[in-house]
């Protein structure tokens, strides 16, 4: 197929498809699981039953008309294309954005990436001794994501469609309460949305990476742990509580110097993790928590958050 077809039948630009075929080439088809086996694995992906239906009906069999050629030209190359860069850990974006309105097979294509790759990461797990329970619980992160995404109502997956790129390539593991990225020289910790961010419970999540890593990865060698949020600006220290757990998470940190980020809006980003929606009128946003309240307040006092990055010793 021609690439400028393949990009005018998506409805995407010609310099994504293009750079989709670059970095995949002319692969194999995707080798996708079983259908049988499917609901079982969604399910260890943490998938809930509204998503797994909606996966179940746009399933990529042979013939389907829901799958046109166009559709299986971009599964098979971001397959490809994610599978050519396992054991990476920068961010890599699987294919272009599509129009998500035109079907269970548009909407969760993705999805069927991902699926396609689990025994390939679970066997790069497998040569780096990584223990199958937190493989699953690192791949879960799926799941979670999905239901963030419905929650949203489709505005959540576009960026997380790269996200999961990195714990399907074996770059991020979920160790207790945090999520940990390999990098160079540091480890990159990510909050994902499972519960109080206590200090007990990142105490033991760091305590785990620092046996984790040596073990696993023993040719790396980590001297901090990082971090890149707007969970680290220090604007939020004006409305939280000392005792506030984000205000200790914060603190453990030693910010750089601010810079604007490039290609983040942490405006955007506070009202993705904070409120889950980016439509809903400012004052219309719920004021449940103390960290609701104070990002209304913020932003009703006409001010902007920031991106911060900050750092400590793994030691």
């Amino acid at each position: 197929m021609d690439l400028d077809d393949i990009a005018a039948r998506l409805g995407v630009g010609a310099e994504e498809i293009a750079r989709v075929h670059g970095l995949a080439g002319d692969p194999a088809p995707a080798a996708l699981p079983a259908k049988g086996a499917a609901p079982a694995m969604l399910e260890r992906l943490g998938v809930g039953p509204d998503d797994a239906a909606e996966i179940m009906a746009g399933w990529p069999d042979p013939g389907s008309p829901l799958w046109t050629d166009e559709l299986r030209w971009l599964l098979d190359r971001s397959a490809a294309l994610v599978r050519a860069d396992l054991g990476g850990y920068g961010w890599l974006v699987p294919g272009p954005e599509l129009p998500r309105d035109r079907g269970p097979a548009w909407r969760h294509l993705y999805v069927y990436v991902y699926l396609a790759l689990v025994d390939a990461v679970m066997g790069y797990h497998r040569e780096h001794g990584v223990a199958e329970e937190v493989s699953w619980a690192t791949l879960a992160d799926l799941g979670r994501n999905l239901a963030v995404d419905r929650r949203m109502r489709g505005e959540g997956w576009p960026v997380m469609q790269a996200w999961l790129s990195l714990h399907w390539r074996g770059g991020v593991y979920e160790l207790g309460r945090l999520q940990h990225q390999r990098g160079v020289g540091a480890i990159d910790l990510h909050v994902p949305d499972s519960g109080p961010l206590t200090p007990a419970a990142i105490d033991a999540s760091l305590a785990e990476a620092r046996a984790f890593f040596p073990v696993h990865f023993p040719d790396e060698a980590y001297t901090e742990f990082a971090c890149g949020s707007w969970l680290l600006d220090p604007q939020l220290l004006e409305y939280l509580p000392e005792d506030s757990n984000i205000v200790r998470f914060q603190r453990r940190f030693e910010l750089e110097p601010y810079e604007e980020a490039e290609g983040i809006d942490p405006d955007v980003e506070v009202r993705r993790f904070v409120f889950r929606t980016l439509t809903t009128p400012l004052d219309r946003l719920p004021r449940g928590t103390a960290l609701q309240r104070a990002v209304v307040e913020h932003f009703e006092a006409g001010g902007h958050f920031q991106w911060r990055k900050g750092r400590f010793p793994l030691r």
